[in-house]
């Protein structure tokens, strides 16, 4: 969908789609946590995934994702216009939830196969770049976890974002975005080592972020239009997620109200 002057934007159809928690859980300050499985609009998802062997992809008919409806002409949309609120200060991120593999057990060591492909998901069904390799602690671990995931990137070579070690037992809903060299970001998770830690499973996640808003104080509200958004390209398909990172120890109540233009 080009969207190129205001008289598109004005032509277009839009929907409004919200994504917010009613929920909060306790987390670590200054650290990124997901609130997917608390109650909410959607209602609840089931944080732990379903398959470690290849993984899935959720689509907005996941438990948990907010329902899009189609689009016309060439399949495709843009957020044009965010409201974004937390009850805490913080930082929230709005992301599409590309592939969940999980849930892993502290001592993992998974060689993946037959992993679904996730190219319907991203611009032009080819540019990899936006996607992040994150982790989301299901239940709480034990020790230091150490983490290692080897993955194919964008351009179709074998990367490896090295052992990387959390310093911290990881508790529920704790996430942490991985490394990840060359900058071609990922097209498929291929092994998942992990070691030290006892006790605790967790989730490995492909996101593609799609909007970051700082809330400076609890209670606080922004909104952007499309120069403020940057209009990123969204899919009828695609599963919607928010996370937060609280300023506190408190998750708070992340809410994001999405405007969606297409054709």
């Amino acid at each position: 969908m080009a969207l190129s002057t205001f008289d598109d934007y004005l032509a277009s159809t839009k929907q409004m789609v919200l994504q917010k928690k009613t929920a909060s859980i306790t987390t670590v300050a200054q650290m990124w946590s997901s609130p997917f499985h608390l109650a909410g609009t959607p209602g609840a998802g089931v944080l732990a995934g379903t398959d470690t062997a290849a993984g899935v992809v959720p689509t907005d008919a996941t438990t948990g994702c907010p329902t899009i409806n189609a689009f016309g002409g060439d399949g495709v949309g843009k957020i044009t216009r965010i409201n974004a609120y937390c009850s805490v200060a913080g930082q929230v991120m709005l992301a599409d939830l590309l592939w969940k593999g999980g849930a892993y057990a502290y001592n993992a060591n998974v060689t993946l196969t037959g992993q679904p492909s996730f190219a319907s998901r991203v611009p032009s069904g080819t540019d990899f770049t936006g996607c992040e390799i994150w982790l989301e602690q299901v239940t709480a671990m034990t020790g230091s976890q150490s983490i290692r995931i080897q993955y194919t990137d964008g351009t179709d070579v074998s990367r490896d974002t090295g052992t990387i070690a959390t310093g911290v037992a990881p508790i529920l809903g704790r996430m942490y975005r991985l490394p990840m060299p060359g900058g071609k970001g990922v097209k498929r998770i291929d092994v998942v080592t992990s070691t030290v830690s006892t006790v605790g499973t967790f989730n490995v996640l492909v996101l593609r972020p799609l909007a970051y808003v700082r809330i400076p104080f609890a209670g606080y509200s922004e909104q952007r239009d499309m120069f403020g958004t940057g209009a990123p390209l969204i899919f009828a398909d695609s599963a919607l997620t928010v996370y937060n990172r609280p300023d506190s120890t408190a998750l708070g109540l992340p809410e994001y109200d999405i405007e969606i233009a297409s054709n």
